[in-house]
């Protein structure tokens, strides 16, 4: 019983009892608790801080929205939060919004442009600081919907940026899917495979293809020859029906399997276990991403690592710098050979 006046008082605190209570003006308690960018004098910060928390005051954003031009929060569009990969990510962001006091919010497009478009659209409403697009494309440009939609973000204040190269008026961190793909078809190469099997997202998907282009070239440079293509989805359920798939037509000993993503290639691996095939020496297999999963499942997954979390982390920081360009030794990625590819040379 003890609690209930407390928690009333908390939840009934408004901004003229946090003025009263730290013996300063309601316009000095409103710049520092509704984020205003006006110069507030230490001393005056640490009453109106010190009395909000005494009181259990809860800042109303609509008011820091206004005072701002922009609410505390960052908004992050993905695919499908229940891959790794995107967790990942998220959290870099995360990180980031925790050292900033910002707030992040996180809405899923299942890879289906209207979605996009009308999560943007409605994200408005929160007049977000940043925007961070970090869903697949099945496209190097925009679509026009949602061009008008992020560019009315940018006109009330925020900040948009987008995971890819090439989308304009927007800042891009920049994945190097190309060249870790080639340099992953090239070690392959290398290490004595000469044919190869890629199961790949649907034509169009910019992520996948490029990282297709990549390590066929990789690959054939190499002395391979160019790889057998099946096409699906970035889901581990896309793995098992297009490893399938492959297993039905025939696969000789000795070919590598190439996952578009490390999500992919685990159902892949299961698909291969399911036939009664082993992983490895008899069919060898390899992701795209070094989501943790891969390296705890036997055998260990070769891959490309890519940073994620510091992806996501750049990511922030491009959605709220001033200044900002991109890191490109923190983004590098990496091929990581494991037992999942054995060498045959």
């Amino acid at each position: 019983m003890t609690d209930a006046p407390a928690r009333l008082r908390a939840t009934s605190t408004t901004l003229d009892d946090v003025a009263r209570e730290a013996g300063v003006s309601l316009a000095t308690a409103s710049r520092v608790l509704n984020g205003s960018t006006r110069k507030v004098a230490d001393s005056y910060r640490a009453r109106v801080e010190d009395a909000a928390e005494r009181l259990g005051y809860s800042a109303n954003l609509s008011a820091q929205a206004t005072a701002r031009g922009t609410s505390a929060t960052i908004a992050l569009l993905v695919a499908d939060i229940a891959d790794p990969y995107f967790g990942e990510l998220a959290s870099g962001v995360a990180r980031g919004a925790e050292e900033a006091g910002l707030v992040v919010t996180i809405s899923i497009t299942e890879r289906d442009p209207e979605r996009e478009v009308r999560l943007v659209r409605a994200l408005r409403g929160q007049r977000p600081r940043g925007v961070i697009l970090a869903a697949s494309r099945t496209s190097r440009e925009m679509a026009p919907e949602l061009a008008r939609e992020l560019d009315l973000v940018t006109a009330a204040g925020g900040r948009v940026v987008a995971l890819g190269a090439g989308i304009p008026d927007v800042r891009n961190v920049v994945i190097d899917n190309r060249g870790g793909a080639e340099a992953l078809g090239a070690a392959l190469a290398g290490r004595g495979y000469r044919n190869a099997v890629v199961l790949a997202a649907a034509d169009g998907v910019v992520t996948s293809d490029v990282r297709l282009d990549g390590f066929t070239a990789g690959f054939t440079a190499g002395g391979g020859a160019a790889p057998r293509v099946y096409r699906g989805a970035f889901t581990r359920e896309s793995g098992v029906e297009l490893m399938d798939q492959a297993l039905a037509d025939g696969i000789e000993p000795g070919t590598v399997v190439f996952g578009i993503s490390d999500v992919v290639a685990i159902g892949a691996l299961s698909a291969v276990r399911a036939a009664g095939r082993e992983v490895g020496a008899d069919i060898a297999l390899c992701g795209f991403d070094d989501i943790p999963t891969g390296r705890d499942v036997t055998p260990a997954l070769t891959t490309v690592r890519v940073p994620l979390e510091e992806v996501g982390y750049a990511a922030f920081r491009a959605a709220v710098d001033d200044e900002w360009a991109q890191d490109a030794d923190a983004l590098r990625l990496e091929v990581l050979l494991r037992d999942s590819t054995p060498s045959r040379a």
